[in-house]
């Protein structure tokens, strides 16, 4: 009887404790809910990200090369853009980001149908218990987001082959090789699925994803092409520097859409990202400026907005890992290792990279990639999932290392192969009389006045 009493006692206490754990089950798989603060802060971040490449990116190329070939330069980054976003619309998107398999995603989102269904609510990027990560913004916004990032990265390849390919290789190439080397890559490190991702390595804002895929895909382009009709005896000057520091200028203030905007949410996380992203590339256009002062003699305008450019590309895979304090040690590396890849290596191995898009965002992508296995703080990037976060050290220094490689030959193997393809059907390069005459009129018809 007294054991029975104690048990109807107990019984209220019983109920509320199934009562307290039925909640805490459904508040776990329950929706995110929509943040209009975060919203808020990603299309900014998108806008910005935007910026980056038109008019950003389009003005600091346009600046570098010669009159004759200016409006065409500026026509590539515009047209990437256009070309990207309906690839992207496509099938891009869903093969980056949707579940699939480790290495690519399915084609749930072909023509974005799906997203329809819950418009105005926030989503959850993958399925399941593992890897699965909840955002509080619309999926249209994380969609257009992530297309931003989708356009710079083929637009940053230009770089390397200035002067000198037809538009229609480059179109064809630009859309082939935003499918199957762009698409493909993102999936593997920032899907909830993807393998590279799933191994641990840390890529905040594109290190691997961006800079180093398209650093080496523009190594391909200058090996294939070959060197501009004269290369190393003819005056290249940039025609116009003010555009190219005004590009530059541009592309540091998008940047912070760039960094800051990939931790998909308006917090402490996006604040520490943006303060190491403007302290990074500060050290880093300090670094190559003293560098070539020491080296020429003279700091260049361009050499110190490209060192600011090259500070850019390190942070941003280590921007939501990593204090301020290593920041400096990333930029400084940055700014003095990419002066050396983009004055010398490239003329001790003797390949045209016209506007250093390997010497700057694949040697930059690397020394970024490879530091924030050394410098990340795990409180920076902990979750209830992963309570110690990503830290620095040896084993997340090979983990990078790893990714880097991985990177390094699908995309160096899969551009040389595109650019093959299409150089044995439609033909890559213009004519040496086409080249001489210059881009502007040849391809377009149209000269700056």
């Amino acid at each position: 009887m007294k054991c029975f009493r104690r048990m109807t006692a107990a019984a209220p206490l019983t109920l509320l404790g199934v009562l307290l754990a039925a909640h805490n089950a459904w508040a776990d798989t329950a929706p995110p809910k929509l943040d209009s603060g975060d919203t808020a802060w990603m299309l900014t971040s998108t806008a910005l990200v935007l910026m980056m490449t038109i008019p950003g990116l389009a003005l600091f190329y346009a600046g570098m090369v010669r009159k004759k070939n200016l409006l065409a330069t500026m026509m590539q980054s515009f047209v990437v853009c256009c070309l990207v976003t309906i690839v992207w619309v496509v099938a891009g998107y869903s093969l980056a980001f949707t579940n699939g398999n480790a290495y690519i995603g399915d084609l749930s989102r072909f023509m974005l149908r799906g997203m329809e269904v819950n418009w105005d609510k926030a989503f959850t990027l993958g399925a399941g218990v593992d890897g699965a990560t909840p955002l509080t913004i619309p999926e249209s916004v994380f969609m257009m987001f992530q297309m931003t990032f989708a356009i710079i990265t083929p637009a940053l390849i230009a770089g390397a082959f200035a002067d000198r390919m037809k538009f229609s290789a480059m179109c064809v190439f630009m859309v082939l090789w935003s499918l199957l080397v762009y698409s493909p890559i993102a999936h593997w490190v920032w899907s909830a699925t993807g393998w590279v991702g799933a191994m641990g390595a840390a890529d905040f804002a594109g290190g691997t994803v961006v800079h180093i895929n398209a650093g080496i895909a523009g190594l391909m382009c200058a090996l294939v092409l070959g060197k501009r009709v004269g290369y190393g005896h003819d005056n290249m000057a940039p025609y116009n520097l003010s555009y190219a520091v005004i590009g530059a200028s541009l592309l540091w203030v998008g940047w912070f859409g760039f960094n800051a905007g990939s931790a998909v949410a308006s917090g402490g996380r996006a604040g520490m990202a943006m303060a190491v992203t403007q302290i990074a590339t500060a050290a880093a256009a300090l670094g190559w400026m003293f560098a070539e002062w020491a080296a020429k003699g003279k700091p260049s305008v361009l050499g110190v907005a490209s060192g600011a450019v090259a500070g850019l590309v390190a942070i941003t895979p280590a921007s939501g890992f990593v204090l301020p304090g290593a920041s400096i040690v990333i930029g400084v590396a940055a700014g003095v290792i990419c002066f050396w890849s983009a004055t010398s290596l490239k003329h001790l191995l003797g390949y045209d990279d016209s506007l250093d898009a390997f010497g700057v965002h694949g040697v930059g992508g690397i020394i970024g990639a490879l530091l924030t296995g050394v410098f990340a703080y795990g409180p920076l990037s902990a979750s209830s999932g992963s309570p110690q976060g990503t830290v620095g050290g040896v084993h997340q220094l090979i983990i990078q290392a790893y990714a880097v490689v991985t990177t390094l030959v699908y995309s160096g193997l899969m551009s040389l192969i595109l650019l093959k393809i299409i150089d044995w059907t439609i033909g890559l390069r213009v004519t040496r009389d086409e080249e001489v005459e210059g881009l502007d009129v040849v391809l377009h018809g149209e000269r700056m006045g």
